[in-house]
């Protein structure tokens, strides 16, 4: 089962790996025809009435495969108004064929003629569209409704909603449906047979992050400031890097407003980093139960709170952040020394824990070598934790114990002291923006290797921390850094 908004990644990921969306249109008009031949006879009348966009291009491609029945092809639209280039090419094949076709530019011009076909195939509209059918398919759709005509839907029935099978208005009422990949949530309730379809899209771009995943970023052109993730980065003390680093990612990701919570001692070297942090000391050297209840308060007002940068191992620093995370119910991205303590943790916080390999087994995790035995070890002990796990190596692994993700960005360079800060502060402020913090901790570790990438361009191996944040951006951009 899969979302419409995880399919458009996916389906962005495949082109990535190099299976184009040209490749997934013509295995997804085979399909469409193989669904057509198994529902009618060969001579037997079929119309297919396509949409401007990818979902009417499948159909597209089916009706070039179907030469052994009656074809027409209608396009619900002038052809100028197609789009999507691949959707406008497999028109333009069909024309240059001398196949059926026409196109209807007003609803008033749609019939089935005289004599009703034996099937009609819906693409007008496919996963990536929802709210109420606008003309002129709001019009057809009632139009086909009222026909005594089989009807097979390609992807989902125009007008439902693929995640919740509810349609805001009129629908196709769909016999049969063709989806392809995987099945989608709103297919469950239909009165319809639907068929699965095997397009080629390999296991890989579900499996490893890639440029599919900035999807689920996106900014609202009309927030204002704070609407885009408040950070509050809790570290420092023994270190002042670490939370420094970790609140210039933080910023450099897209979070509006970081704020650095720290040991009064440090407070003015971290402040040193940048004007745009906003720092606040809490007294002593480090951090001690003392301070927690202030901590509390700071955090109620924050999306994400990033916990552990340069905070050290003292055994009051770790009562403190057992004491925290017990009375926190928000969601934190833990890191660094304070890892350790989670297991022991009763919290309703949402936790995005980020240790590299030998701070799993501090937690009483296992790895392993093979990524893919260490995906499985990460994917059950985060079952067992309850939290999500982003376990960063070579491959970075990421799991919420049900679903996982490989990144496998990154260079031997990133080794060095303080990108897990970067990573850190990075999470912390896409899980301020992404509802799931699986997507936010995969996107994370994704775009850290990519800002690691960029830099061992320039450095090689002499590449330091510091050199990723104000890398992110491009890191985050779908063009490449």
């Amino acid at each position: 089962m899969i979302s419409s908004e995880r399919m458009a990644m996916v389906d962005r990921n495949a082109a990535a790996l190099g299976v184009s969306t040209k490749q997934l249109m013509e295995s997804s008009g085979n399909a469409v025809a193989r669904a057509v031949r198994d529902r009618v006879d060969a001579g037997d009348r079929v119309h297919l009435i396509c949409g401007r966009g990818n979902n009417g291009g499948d159909a597209m491609v089916a009706a070039r495969f179907l030469d052994e029945f009656e074809v027409e092809t209608l396009l619900l639209g002038r052809p100028g108004t197609i789009r999507t280039d691949i959707a406008r090419e497999n028109w333009d094949a069909l024309v240059a064929s001398d196949l059926p076709t026409r196109s209807v530019a007003d609803s008033r011009g749609f019939d089935l003629g005289e004599i009703a076909p034996d099937l009609v195939v819906d693409a007008m509209l496919g996963t990536g569209v929802t709210g109420a059918l606008r003309e002129p398919e709001a019009t057809v759709t009632r139009r086909l409704n009222a026909a005594d005509v089989p009807v097979l839907s390609v992807d989902v029935p125009s007008g439902v909603d693929a995640d919740t099978g509810e349609a805001t208005g009129v629908a196709v009422d769909a016999d049969a449906v063709v989806t392809f990949h995987d099945d989608k949530p709103g297919l469950t309730g239909l009165d319809a047979d639907v068929t699965v379809a095997d397009i080629g899209i390999p296991d890989a771009a579900e499996t490893f992050v890639g440029p599919g995943d900035l999807l689920a970023l996106g900014r609202d052109a009309d927030s204002h400031k704070g609407d885009n993730g408040e950070v509050l980065v809790v570290g420092g003390g023994p270190y002042t890097g670490a939370p420094a680093l970790a609140a210039r990612a933080a910023l450099r990701a897209g979070a509006d407003l970081v704020r650095v919570a720290c040991p009064e001692p440090v407070a003015r070297e971290i402040q040193g980093y940048g004007p745009d942090l906003i720092v606040r000391a809490f007294d002593g050297d480090h951090l001690s139960p003392r301070h927690v209840d202030d901590l509390l308060d700071r955090a109620a007002d924050q999306d994400t709170v990033v916990f552990g940068p340069g905070l050290g191992s003292d055994d009051a620093t770790l009562d403190a952040v057992v004491e925290f995370l017990a009375g926190y119910d928000g969601r934190a991205v833990v890191d660094a020394d304070a890892l350790q303590v989670v297991p022991e943790v009763d919290t309703d916080a949402e936790l995005i824990c980020t240790p590299h390999q030998g701070e799993l087994r501090k937690m009483g995790g296992e790895t392993a070598r093979d990524w893919r035995e260490r995906a499985d070890l990460v994917t059950e002990f985060a079952g067992d934790m309850g939290h999500t796990l982003l376990v960063k190596g070579r491959y970075d692994v990421i799991s919420d114990g049900t679903d996982t993700r490989v990144g496998r960005t990154g260079n031997p360079g990133m080794t060095v002291g303080g990108t897990g800060d970067v990573l850190a502060g990075m999470t912390g402020a896409l899980a301020a923006q992404i509802q799931s913090p699986l997507r936010a901790a995969a996107l994370a570790a994704w775009a850290n290797g990519r800002a690691g990438d960029s830099a061992a361009d320039e450095f090689g191996d002499g590449l330091a921390a510091s050199d990723l944040p104000d890398r992110i951006p491009q890191a985050l951009r779908d063009e490449g850094v």
